[in-house]
């Protein structure tokens, strides 16, 4: 079977050639052949339109469950993924089934793609993204190697720099958006294991449990950095609507209040993520996206 990687994947990687996203689509093919012959898999067909950070192979085992391949590039770094999914052990997280995450497999049991929570209506979706991810909010293992949130953002923090002295028009929020993250990790509540890039679309239907994360990105911080992405869910409907802002804002307060968290926490680092996500889809040729992003920060 050709192991075609789906169009949404090629641009993901598209954007980030520096990081080696040509010379592992090149040995794509050989290392998914390898992984389905040594696991004595069965290949049914490669999930469309997947996501942006591997391919992932519907398949079934030597003994007929249904399971998913997972492979993926250095740059979405399957060993902290690895290490994330083996920790949480099934709750609140889609199964671990096997792994050899120097060579980008994961083997995970079979969700249900096709039905994630953003199929639900807006309210009931944010209430159970919000029980899912409260689940995943754990304590790192002892001498845990994963990336805090200190440093990721430290990173893109540099980034945003850059994008501000070369886009006068977005200087203002940047400026906001990294005096935000000073604040924020000058006093730094309680540290958990994080999800990372949590969304509704990263929760699916599963058979032993109604809803599971899949995707994470793992990240050790604040409780309030993970649910700052969810703030911004289906943000395209949230600027079509003439009371977006007000939304918006009920949103941070309504989300705070569900899961016990600081509301000028989550508002600040939604803030944040959202001038990041901005500023670097304005770096990649995604001005649509940007110009949703930086309207959506503006109400913040």
């Amino acid at each position: 079977m050709a192991f075609e990687p789906p169009q949404r994947l090629l641009r993901a990687l598209g954007e980030t050639q520096r990081d080696g996203g040509a010379e592992w689509l090149d040995k794509l093919p050989g290392l998914a052949r390898q992984a389905v012959d040594l696991r004595e898999l069965t290949v049914e067909r490669v999930q469309a339109p997947g996501g942006r950070s591997g391919l992932v192979v519907l398949v079934r085992q030597a003994d007929g469950t249904p399971a998913v391949l997972k492979l993926a590039p250095p740059r979405a770094r399957p060993e902290s993924e690895c290490a994330a999914l083996a920790r949480w052990d099934g709750f609140g997280a889609v199964r671990l089934l096997d792994a050899d995450p120097g060579h980008g497999v994961l083997l995970l049991e079979r969700l249900h793609p096709e039905m994630s929570v953003r199929s639900l209506p807006e309210a009931k979706a944010l209430l159970e993204a919000a029980g899912t991810l409260r689940r995943l909010w754990v304590e790192p293992s002892s001498g845990h190697s994963f990336e805090t949130v200190a440093g990721r953002t430290g990173r893109q923090a540099e980034a945003m720099r850059a994008g501000a002295g070369t886009d006068p028009d977005v200087a203002p929020l940047v400026d906001a958006a990294l005096a935000a993250r000073e604040e924020l990790l000058a006093d730094p509540p309680e540290e958990r294991l994080l999800h990372g890039t949590f969304r509704q679309s990263k929760v699916l239907a599963g058979e032993r449990m109604p809803w599971l994360a899949v995707g994470p990105d793992p990240v050790v911080g604040e409780c309030a950095f993970d649910l700052a992405r969810l703030v911004r869910d289906r943000v395209e409907d949230l600027i079509a609507s003439p009371s977006g802002a007000s939304i918006t804002r009920r949103r941070v307060k309504r989300l705070a209040e569900s899961l016990d968290l600081d509301q000028e926490r989550l508002r600040g680092w939604t803030l944040f993520r959202a001038v990041e996500s901005g500023v670097r889809a304005r770096r990649v040729g995604r001005p649509q996206d940007a110009e949703l992003l930086l309207e959506f920060a503006g109400w913040l």
